[in-house]
């Protein structure tokens, strides 16, 4: 696993996980997205571990996609290598990369719980999403940015974001691409607990969970999931469509080149 993210396990069953680029305030880049998926399979083979705290090392969760990337959707910055994908297939699976990231905290069979403080946007957010809990800080900036930068949210967001804030707030925060602050994120819903002490509090949690029959926390982990992700494949494949579809058009070109030009962009009717 790439060092990008760190794996310890107490011994208590507590897997405590962190996202480790704390110089790019966590961006997700090639080899960001090969470690959550990494170290999201390898707690698959771990039956000793009963709960995930997941969180971020520096002054943000995760601030989204690396600027790299955009860069690339223009043609002018270096193009990813095959591998560094996040839209490849998953083979056999109902995820790309980029969604599998998100996804991989939902597929596994303890409670994960995110601690998520400075920054979570974008992809950052929906990695936060994917986790069963979460505990954010007060003064965290949330966003489903997609949009700024011509794009939708792709990465399982769309499913997690209907689901706990309901589709006319889900939308709202997808056409503006607002930021709300973690405040604001608990009253939405999109925060389970808001704390001044993220990390602590779903460490305290963890070892309350811990201290349960893992028999029967992991089935109702599964029951509830049932309900919950009962359509996810079908949506996840629309994520990857839609997404397709704008990657590369002029109007996305547009909100990329009038971001980094600092100018309001001048988009074409569809």
């Amino acid at each position: 696993m790439d060092d990008r993210v760190t794996l310890s396990v107490d011994d208590r069953g507590i897997a405590d996980v962190r996202l480790n680029r704390p110089d790019k305030r966590n961006a997700l880049d090639g080899a960001m997205f090969r470690a959550l998926r990494d170290a999201g399979e390898r707690l698959k083979t771990e039956p000793a571990v009963r709960v995930v705290v997941l969180s971020g090392v520096g002054e943000s969760f995760c601030a989204g996609l690396d600027f790299t990337s955009f860069q690339s959707m223009t043609g002018e910055g270096d193009q990813p290598a095959a591998d560094d994908n996040p839209g490849a297939p998953t083979p056999g699976g109902i995820t790309h990369l980029g969604q599998q990231v998100c996804w991989v905290w939902q597929e596994l069979p303890m409670p994960v719980l995110a601690a998520v403080h400075g920054h979570a946007l974008g992809g950052g957010l929906q990695i936060a999403l994917g986790a069963d809990l979460r505990f954010v800080h007060p003064d965290t900036k949330l966003s489903v940015r997609e949009v700024h930068w011509g794009l939708i949210p792709d990465m399982t967001g769309t499913l997690f974001l209907s689901r706990l804030v309901g589709a006319d707030v889900a939308k709202e925060l997808t056409f503006t691409a607002r930021m709300v602050s973690g405040r604001e994120a608990g009253e939405l819903g999109l925060a389970t607990h808001v704390t001044e002490t993220p990390y602590d509090d779903a460490m305290a949690l963890a070892g309350e969970i811990a201290g349960r029959s893992p028999d029967a926390v992991r089935g109702a982990k599964a029951l509830f999931n049932r309900l919950a992700n009962a359509d996810a494949a079908e949506q996840f494949a629309e994520e990857r469509r839609v997404i397709g579809s704008l990657i590369g058009t002029p109007n996305q070109v547009e909100a990329i080149m009038a971001n980094f030009e600092n100018r309001p962009p001048k988009f074409t009717d569809p």
